[in-house]
């Protein structure tokens, strides 16, 4: 497939962000850019954040559980 160039200007911060996701990924800022539209285009991204939405709206009460468990003092549970 023919490739395109395309140009975009971005505050600094989010092109250090870029180039450090795309290097995590062991992706050029091209393929890492590509990616990200094509999975906003599909929908994956909009998908993905439904789910966890819908996976913390069903398991809220354990995080909270687990939180409020840490933020208790020593042997406030034993009784």
């Amino acid at each position: 497939m023919a490739k395109t160039q395309l140009g975009a200007r971005v505050d600094e911060d989010v092109a250090e962000l870029a180039k450090k996701r795309a290097a995590d990924l062991g992706l050029s800022i091209g393929d890492y850019l590509a990616r990200l539209v094509q999975d906003d285009a599909s929908g994956l991204r909009a998908r993905a954040v439904d789910a966890a939405a819908r996976f913390l709206a069903e398991h809220q009460a354990v995080f909270d559980e687990a939180e409020q468990a840490e933020q208790a003092p020593r042997g406030a549970r034993a009784a």
